[in-house]
């Protein structure tokens, strides 16, 4: 559900549309990165670089504090015209990558549905992306209630992830450097999370002494065990909403999110190599 899911929320950070959007409320878009961690981070109100940097986990800090403003900066109105422009957003990338008749559809309404019931039985104790997601008023149109849906599904899980980083004692350049090693993505689509090459090489000196890589750099059988424990861990702290939907509504929904999903990996939107997997099965 997260592969057929992530796409459809992925496209607002790399859609032209909103891009737009970004620039007509001041944002450089000569990168992505400054409409990213305003999209990303808008519901949590305005927490600042050092929230935003532990919400986000795998970003630098020094990263995120360029483009994240300090707490208490700029109009107190900021957060909720972000949102607003997020929506409006969606709205135009949905109907310019779906098309309009995907967007008017039943199929999508019933997708909307099912979706947003999933999302409602997320819980958002500990998890402070979803929760925040979660908290935001229900859009009306369908296909907006279908990317808010996917938000707080893929934050929810999200937010589970880094609980189960956490617990395998992994750090943010830590997890990173573990993920690259066992070929999620090669180590250069890794740079794009701002850590320095010292602070990647001091990560990799860290796992090898605890014989989570070895001394080449690659990954051992411990490291890849310990990379498996997190992803199961991080499948079942997800598993709830699922289980809340059934799986006869789950794998209705499957089936509904396939159409949408094609249409979202076939824009060319969204990069081939990517630190999320997007477009792997």
């Amino acid at each position: 559900m997260w592969h057929l899911l992530e796409p459809l929320h992925a496209l607002l950070y790399y859609a032209p549309e909103a891009f737009d959007e970004a620039a007509a409320l001041g944002f450089d878009t000569a990168e992505r990165w400054p409409s990213y961690f305003a999209w990303r981070s808008a519901p949590l109100g305005a927490p600042g670089p050092a929230r935003v940097a532990s919400a986000f986990y795998s970003f630098s800090p020094a990263m995120v504090a360029r483009y994240v403003p300090e707490a208490g900066e700029g109009s107190g109105e900021a957060p909720a015209a972000v949102l607003a422009a997020r929506l409006r957003a969606v709205d135009r990338t949905y109907r310019a990558v779906l098309g309009e008749d995907t967007v008017k559809s039943p199929e999508l309404a019933e997708a909307a549905a099912l979706a947003r019931r999933a999302a409602e039985a997320a819980g958002t104790a500990g998890r402070p992306l979803a929760a925040a997601n979660a908290a935001l008023p229900w859009p009306e149109a369908p296909h907006l209630v279908l990317w808010q849906a996917a938000t707080i599904l893929r934050e929810h899980r999200g937010d589970g992830h880094l609980a189960a980083l956490l617990v395998a004692g992994l750090d943010p350049v830590e997890a990173l450097v573990s993920f690259a090693a066992i070929g999620a993505a090669p180590e250069p689509v890794f740079e794009s999370r701002g850590w320095s090459a010292a602070e990647w090489a001091a990560a990799r000196e860290r796992l090898t002494a605890r014989g989570i890589l070895d001394a080449d750099g690659a990954v051992t059988d411990e490291g890849r065990a310990l990379r498996a424990e997190v992803e199961q861990r991080t499948d079942e702290l997800a598993a709830a909403p699922w289980a809340a939907l059934g799986p006869e509504g789950t794998a209705r929904l499957a089936e509904l999110l396939g159409g949408p999903w094609l249409s979202a990996i076939g824009s060319g939107l969204l990069p081939a190599e990517n630190t999320l997997g997007i477009g792997k099965v």
